[in-house]
């Protein structure tokens, strides 16, 4: 097992976001968390990248207990995330974005490595590699924010709505690139507001609501699911 999280309690003051939440990702795996806005779904992966202290559960990666683990450690482990609303530097070039997330890398072989598995994926922030973060569409500050994540070659890559904002056509896109990342053998933990899209790319599913599990399984099973479908699926 990758990733394990037991009973994870996260409070936002006194506002109970998490509670209790437990869930796994296995090695190669893509892992989908939906659920309502408010439901938890950001607050487990800040929790899980070490932005986000729990106030009492567990954080297993790789057997290792690393719940109380900063957040620039967390990514030397190996667990990379890509924010919601992207975060980019607007003021960097794209070449100069994706070096910064390569802050974990000494040698510029490596780093130099990295920039070719992220310009494979992303051919286009390689003709936009002197161009200003700020100056990209939508679509493509995704695809730098994702690049970014990318560039500590992450075992575990976490993704927070990474369709928000974009074109049904980008959509396809961004979810493509996604299962090709997935299949050269990095695991993907996905937050994702349209899970239509989420639960046909995902392995398997975890359905939040108010902060606790609501129903997991393989997303074959949470597709077909009436529960599920009428309240994420847009089925009546």
């Amino acid at each position: 097992m990758l990733l394990n999280v037991k009973e994870l309690n996260v409070f936002y003051g006194a506002i109970h976001a998490l509670q209790g939440i437990s869930f796994s990702i296995n090695q190669g795996e893509i892992v989908t968390l939906i659920g309502a806005n408010g439901a938890g779904k950001s607050t487990t992966l800040n929790t899980v990248s070490g932005i986000l202290r729990p106030r009492s559960g567990k954080i297993f990666f790789n057997e290792k207990d690393i719940t109380l683990t900063p957040a620039e450690e967390i990514v030397r482990f190996g667990i990379c995330q890509a924010p919601e609303g992207r975060k980019i530097f607007a003021t960097l070039t794209v070449l100069e974005n994706l070096e910064m997330g390569a802050y974990t890398q000494k040698n510029k072989k490596d780093i130099n490595d990295s920039l070719e598995i992220v310009f494979q994926h992303f051919p286009r922030l390689k003709e936009r590699q002197n161009q200003l973060g700020g100056t990209l569409s939508g679509g493509e500050q995704q695809m730098l924010a994702i690049g970014r994540a990318l560039m500590s070659r992450p075992h575990l890559l976490l993704l927070d709505e990474p369709s928000m904002g974009l074109s049904p056509i980008l959509v396809e896109e961004i979810f493509n690139i996604i299962q090709d990342i997935n299949s050269q053998g990095t695991s993907i933990l996905l937050v994702e507001q349209n899970a239509q899209m989420a639960l046909s790319v995902a392995h398997r599913g975890y359905v939040l609501e108010t902060g606790k599990v609501a129903i997991s399984g393989e997303c074959t099973e949470l597709i077909n699911n009436p529960q599920v479908a009428h309240a994420y699926l847009g089925a009546h």
